[in-house]
């Protein structure tokens, strides 16, 4: 067999190769994107038109995220946003709608601080869809209740869920970091546990004591429209 022949064959070969090692490829991207990702996989197939579009944006985002100065935040940063969050619930028994919009504020400020860009909503949302994909979703519903509360007034059963939408956010952002909770458990197992638990909680939105008490207050009256901007609210956000 000449030279010429058994290049032919290579290349012939490793074409082969290529297109039948192509769709696993594909196929192990689009699994590594939807675990990453989420629900936030579907809404950019939906809005891009289509898949590799979506996953093209997916990866851009990626990129973008890989050049932010993100941090983690301190124990005692930790402490202080936990504190002004537990003050935003105590308000929502009496100015639910201020609550939502305060909350909304709060999440911002916490994105901020982790070294997020925080210009506009959807900015703020392709950002943290890298790395908080599984309560994004969560973000976007607590935004979208706050904006039609501002706009057309909700009830307040539906101020009820943007605090929890918007908490389960909250709780992703001021996670401890893995070697943080490594050293904790080294110096005390029975705490960290305990810490563990709390946080798994967390993860998953329940019902606060304050959002609790919003539902005996309201006794009955869930659907009553609740106005979206009072005097003392907040402006409009992004």
């Amino acid at each position: 067999m000449s030279t010429a022949v058994m290049v032919v064959v290579a290349v012939v070969i490793v074409v082969a190769l290529a297109a039948a090692l192509l769709p696993a490829l594909r196929q192990g991207r689009t699994r590594r994107l939807r675990r990453r990702f989420g629900p936030e996989y579907d809404r950019a197939v939906e809005r891009e038109g289509g898949r590799a579009a979506a996953e093209r944006e997916l990866m851009s985002r990626e990129k973008r995220h890989e050049e932010l100065p993100l941090h983690d935040l301190d124990p005692r940063q930790r402490e202080l946003y936990r504190e002004q969050w537990t003050h935003v619930q105590e308000q929502f028994v009496d100015a639910p709608g201020a609550a939502v919009s305060q909350a909304d504020r709060l999440v911002t400020a916490v994105m901020a601080e982790r070294g997020y860009p925080t210009r506009d909503f959807e900015d703020r949302a392709a950002h943290l869809s890298v790395e908080h994909g599984r309560t994004l979703d969560h973000y976007r519903r607590g935004h979208d209740i706050g904006v039609r509360a501002e706009r057309d007034g909700v009830s307040t059963e539906d101020l009820r869920q943007a605090m929890v939408h918007y908490r389960a956010l909250f709780e992703d952002l001021l996670a401890v970091p893995e070697g943080e909770r490594s050293a904790e458990a080294a110096a005390n197992p029975a705490q960290s546990a305990d810490s563990a638990d709390s946080a798994d909680s967390a993860a998953e939105p329940a019902k606060s004591p304050a959002e609790a008490a919003a539902e005996t207050r309201v006794d009955g009256r869930a659907d009553e429209p609740v106005a979206g901007r009072r005097d003392d609210g907040p402006e409009q956000r992004s």
